[in-house]
């Protein structure tokens, strides 16, 4: 099974939904260079905020659990949305997508990595971390040097 090659497919589809991930990010870096103040309180919303595969998760299974339900109570055409749903989490175990994931990004859904490089990236902001005093200034100083790189997703 090529995998790089799914993860390049995935890429492509959510292309559009992952820059503006991206632009929201520097967006909130750019506020909290203003509002250190805050940073705390964001350090919190994070610990609560859901990933995409875990949404991907829950929404999967309470659509099992719904159809099998109404199935067993006489409804069985809806053992096919089961057998969908079950299909798509079959999917993206064995290649890392599925069908909803591309609406799941456009709806702002984000990756475990992605939430963590804004954890990470406040903590810098927030003089956690050795660095330079200038890079706390600047938001994408923050994303550099967490990451070592210009920041992409999915690298």
């Amino acid at each position: 099974m090529d995998v790089s090659g799914t993860t390049e497919q995935m890429r492509r589809s959510t292309e559009e939904a992952t820059d503006q991930i991206r632009q929201d990010l520097e967006y909130r870096l750019a506020y909290y260079v203003e509002h250190p103040e805050f940073i705390d309180q964001r350090l919190r919303e994070l610990d609560e905020e859901w990933d995409i595969e875990r949404s991907l998760e829950a929404n999967a299974s309470g659509l099992i659990i719904l159809a099998t339900l109404f199935a067993i109570l006489g409804r069985r055409r809806y053992l096919l949305v089961a057998l969908a749903v079950s299909g798509f989490l079959l999917q993206h175990a064995l290649t890392g997508w599925s069908p909803p994931w591309p609406l799941l990004r456009r709806l702002g859904l984000r990756t475990q990595y992605e939430i963590e490089l804004e954890r990470y990236a406040l903590k810098f902001l927030r003089g956690d971390f050795d660095q330079a005093a200038e890079q706390r200034t600047k938001p994408d100083g923050a994303l550099k040097a967490l990451d070592g790189r210009e920041y992409r997703i999915g690298t």
